[in-house]
């Protein structure tokens, strides 16, 4: 899932509640009160239709697979939305009558909260949760790969250091090699050189033995 969508679901869901109770409060108001009221909540429900375009924008970016999810939920957040304009218009155009009624049954049971405010409640707070949920997850998943990654590092790191002492031995059998082969060519020339002295040797001793022959038989 998406975190930028589950940003954006989040800040609806607290912004949704927010403007529940505040719609259920501007129906008690009068005058100025509730012309500054009424025009706190226009805002706040341009903020929310602002958030909702974000979602859709976001959500058919992605995957298919995930596409399919998000929408769904998409729509869950526009009819909530299309609740608490009706809610507003109601509350905004409400009368002096109905007013002083709002305010006795407020009176009565200071404590109460309507069904429909305890259902967006516990929506958002269902919502809320499951985005937390799949926070914890996604914090989770990043820490493992992220110690799997410190692991291949430190792997790499090893297998470095194994190639680089490899390669130091190698260069010190290269310097091995190349003094043996100088060492051979020495050998070799030296060799050479004896072969040529023991067979000039040779060559004097038959010819010495040749004119000692020749001056006995003459």
């Amino acid at each position: 899932m998406s975190d930028v969508f589950e940003g954006y679901e989040r800040q609806y869901c607290e912004l949704s509640v927010s403007l529940s109770g505040k719609c259920s409060a501007v129906a008690l108001l009068d005058g100025a009160q509730k012309q500054a009221k009424v025009a706190e909540l226009n805002t706040g429900l341009a903020d929310a239709e602002s958030l909702i375009r974000k979602m859709d924008l976001e959500a058919r970016s992605l995957q298919p697979s995930a596409k399919a999810m998000l929408l769904a939920k998409l729509r869950e957040y526009k009819s909530d939305l299309n609740k608490l304009k009706t809610e507003f218009k109601k509350a905004s155009s409400s009368t002096q009558s109905s007013r002083d009624e709002l305010l006795e049954a407020a009176t009565a049971d200071a404590h109460a909260v309507s069904a429909n405010q305890r259902e967006r409640l516990a929506f958002s707070t269902e919502r809320l949760t499951d985005s937390t949920d799949r926070l914890k997850e996604s914090r989770r998943t990043m820490l493992e790969t992220e110690e799997l990654g410190i692991s291949i590092l430190e792997d790499l790191h090893n297998q470095r250091q194994t190639l680089l002492h490899s390669h130091s031995k190698l260069n010190s059998v290269d310097d091995a090699i190349d003094k043996s082969k100088k060492i051979l060519t020495s050998m070799t020339r030296r060799m050479s050189r004896n072969k040529w002295i023991v067979g000039s040797v040779i060559a004097a001793l038959i010819l010495a033995i040749i004119i000692v022959l020749y001056f006995k038989l003459t």
